[in-house]
């Protein structure tokens, strides 16, 4: 007997003809044999109907409150679909995230896990039922407060208490049949990958890939647990995202590039006039930091000669931008640099492959398609398995079109079907 953690994402509860079609799978996965544990999100697009219902009573409502509005979403979905899975003649109990025993931090709105205590879920599994959770929530070890995981938090739910109950795999269910080489919405022809492994999801994840969050990745290569991501709408295999995908036996060559993904959601600040000098490259992150904003890419030009000044370009969420923006205005005079630019009309678009590190000629190949294109470059960054640059957000479609064709990745037929809602 196998414990098979499952997850579904909004659009795949999205409303009771859709959460009887789950049931009816919980239960068959149940009546193969497996003890089953289900997390579930929202129905369809309650969270964000809910966070506009809240600016609509305050404009800047409180944490606290506003995490316990945003719980109950899910909520409502764990109770509706254990009464259908009773109504197919199986016994199915509903926990919140604080009665599973997720335990996270007091920082509302984006909680981390600090530790799952499961104890409850194991006790409804040696009845004989069906576990069902309520995801993206927890409850803080210090203040005993409801919380949320922040975006993608039921991924990280699903891969948290799946490790934690030391389950044989963790299945996210979404409205695509895995992950593709690209965004299908933008390259149909794109191809489904079978394998992939964690470090390659990662950096897809962080480059904008939003079929699986970037938290719940890592939690996963943590623990080495095994995750299937497949689609609730057909019963086709999905991908693995594993350790080693490649390892001998799987009958599969480590591709040079894994995917194309793609992000619209960044923008780009730039410290005009920063004094040439040690430590003020320093102090303008420090702000940052202290102002909890996540930095994705820096650029520093080289100063100039007659002025001894230098330009510093960075990118951030788009979402953080006013945040930023207000810390460095306060530190204009300390720093002394001469004004700030923002641009939130760009997008980033990356190149992912374990394979690139032992294939030269990846970067040129890459930028000459961008070229051919027409999509100008404005900044570059790089890892071991990964290329991102930031282009014009008109630009984006048509970079990772160009990508993908250059790096022979297009499907001789379409192979993605996007069965409904966003992706998630």
């Amino acid at each position: 007997m196998a414990l098979v953690v499952q997850k579904y994402g909004g659009s795949s509860v999205a409303d009771a003809s859709c959460i009887k079609r789950v049931a009816q799978r919980i239960v068959a996965t149940k009546k193969a044999g497996n003890d089953v544990v289900v997390i579930v999100s929202a129905m369809g697009d309650t969270t964000d109907e809910l966070l506009d219902l809240a600016e609509q009573v305050s404009p800047l409502p409180p944490g606290r409150e506003l995490d316990m509005l945003l719980t109950s979403g899910e909520r409502i979905s764990m109770a509706l679909l254990a009464m259908a899975i009773a109504n197919l003649g199986h016994e199915a109990r509903s926990f919140t995230g604080s009665q599973a025993g997720v335990i996270t931090d007091s920082t509302h709105g984006k909680a981390r896990i600090i530790d799952v205590t499961p104890s409850r879920i194991r006790e409804a599994l040696d009845l004989g039922s069906i576990a069902i959770v309520a995801g993206f929530q927890g409850v803080s070890q210090d203040t005993k407060d409801i919380t949320t995981l922040g975006r993608g938090g039921s991924d990280t739910t699903a891969v948290a208490l799946a490790a934690a109950l030391e389950a044989d795999v963790c299945e996210i269910y979404t409205d695509v049949d895995g992950v593709f080489t690209a965004d299908p919405r933008i390259v149909p022809a794109a191809r489904k990958i079978p394998r992939i492994s964690y470090d390659e999801m990662m950096e897809m994840a962080a480059c904008g890939a939003k079929i699986l969050h970037l938290r719940c990745v890592e939690y996963a290569r943590r623990f080495d647990l095994p995750i299937h991501v497949r689609s609730s709408f057909s019963t086709k295999e999905g991908t693995w995202v594993v350790s080693d995908p490649y390892t001998e036996g799987t009958e599969m060559e480590q591709p040079i590039i894994s995917g194309v993904a793609h992000d619209r959601s960044e923008a780009k600040i730039t410290v005009v006039g920063v004094p040439d000098k040690v430590g003020e490259a320093a102090a303008i992150f420090k702000t940052l930091a202290d102002a909890e904003i996540n930095i994705d890419m820096i650029v520093q030009n080289v100063s100039a000669a007659a002025t001894g000044r230098t330009d510093i370009s960075f990118t951030l969420p788009t979402a953080d931008s006013s945040t930023a923006l207000a810390a460095l205005k306060k530190i204009q005079g300390e720093i002394g640099y001469e004004s700030l630019l923002f641009d939130d009309q760009i997008g980033k678009v990356s190149l992912i492959g374990a394979g690139m590190r032992s294939h030269p000629g990846v970067t040129a190949t890459f930028f000459a398609a961008l070229a051919d294109a027409g999509v100008n470059i404005e900044m570059i960054s790089t890892s071991e398995i990964r290329i991102s640059v930031i282009v014009g957000q008109d630009g984006v479609d048509a970079a990772v079109a160009a990508a993908h064709r250059a790096f022979d990745l297009d499907a001789d037929q379409v192979e993605a079907v996007v069965y409904g809602g966003s992706g998630r």
